[in-house]
């Protein structure tokens, strides 16, 4: 009796360590992707009011956007973070995945969609939908590009 409970606790160690394995050969893709260098660089600026979002964007050999956006909004704690996403057509889908102010403790993630007209870049407003935590625009629901507050200039990337 004892043998083949030994015998199942032994293919379930097997088992066990065969997933550990894969988790960290994906671990380790994931890092790749992080330092892959960009084909190209491009920054953005765009001002509303006194209101100002600056934008860094980094295309990827595999067509992949990722990049840098810090937003600085009038009576509001500054957001910095990070996008990542790509082109459909002449449209940027992004998730924006950032920290608000000085609380480093809370990551917040929101989709934005930018619409790419020649050397301009249009923050479009949709309807956001929230569901188990994930924040998506709405499948059928229209982004607006046309009643927008900011559009995003081409400016020189200053190194930091």
């Amino acid at each position: 009796m004892k043998t083949p409970v030994l015998f199942c606790f032994l293919f379930a160690c097997i088992g066990f360590q065969s997933c550990k394995n894969n988790q960290e050969e994906k671990a380790v893709e994931g890092l790749q992707v992080q330092v892959e260098k960009p084909v190209s660089v491009q920054c953005y600026k765009a001002l509303y009011e006194q209101d100002t979002i600056d934008l860094k964007v980094n295309t990827l050999k595999n067509g992949k956007i990722t990049g840098d956006l810090a937003m600085t909004l009038l009576d509001m704690p500054k957001k910095v973070g990070k996008i990542a996403g790509e082109f459909s057509g002449d449209t940027l889908f992004v998730s924006y995945t950032f920290i608000q102010g000085a609380n480093e403790k809370i990551t917040f993630k929101n989709p934005m969609a930018f619409l790419k007209r020649g050397n301009t870049l249009i923050l479009g407003n949709g309807k956001i939908q929230t569901t188990l935590g994930a924040s998506y625009f709405v499948k059928g629901s229209p982004i607006d590009f046309e009643r927008v507050k900011f559009k995003f200039t081409m400016v020189d990337c200053v190194a930091k």
